[in-house]
């Protein structure tokens, strides 16, 4: 059994906690985001029972990716934070009901196992904490693509506005 498969609901019984990082390498979908495939993903893990017994996972993850602009298309250094709470349910149709119940929409449900992947978990979390278009707040010292008119060349308006007298 991989080291990244646990028993989400034994690590909850226990208020058990568990770190690491990922090279962005060990992370094939968010390696696949990024520029150059370099950077490091952080993750910390605990384990929690909630006042009505339900297991619950607080997961926190951080790094750092290199992302491409989408304005220049230049390499965008993107830190990534996110803090999740997560319940655990025994099954699809308990998470169907536990998501129902719950008045928090900050908790998500997943479905727990014994057999519980937290790699692909974190990769998840660290997935939907990146812009969809990243963007440097400003891309004035890089060219963009398309400005490809030079600095005091006559507009093709005023060269058209001449030719008309």
């Amino acid at each position: 059994m991989s080291a990244f498969v646990i028993d989400a609901f034994e690590l909850c019984r226990a208020k058990g906690r568990l770190v690491g990082e990922f090279k962005l390498t060990e992370l094939p979908r968010l390696a696949q985001e990024s520029v150059g495939g370099v950077g490091i993903v952080r993750w910390s893990l605990q384990g929690d029972v909630d006042k009505r017994g339900h297991s619950k996972l607080m997961l926190s993850v951080s790094g750092s990716v290199q992302l491409s602009c989408q304005r220049c298309l230049a390499p965008l250094e993107f830190e990534v934070q996110s803090d999740s709470k997560l319940a655990l349910a025994q099954d699809e149709a308990s998470a169907d009901e536990m998501d129902d119940l719950l008045s928090d929409e900050s908790i998500e449900v997943v479905v727990g196992s014994k057999a519980f992947n937290i790699q692909e978990l974190i990769e998840d979390e660290a997935l939907l904490a990146i812009p969809s278009s990243p963007k440097h707040d400003s891309c004035s010292s890089q060219a963009l693509p398309g400005d490809d008119f030079e600095v005091g060349k006559a507009s093709p308006f005023a060269v058209l506005k001449e030719l008309k007298q």
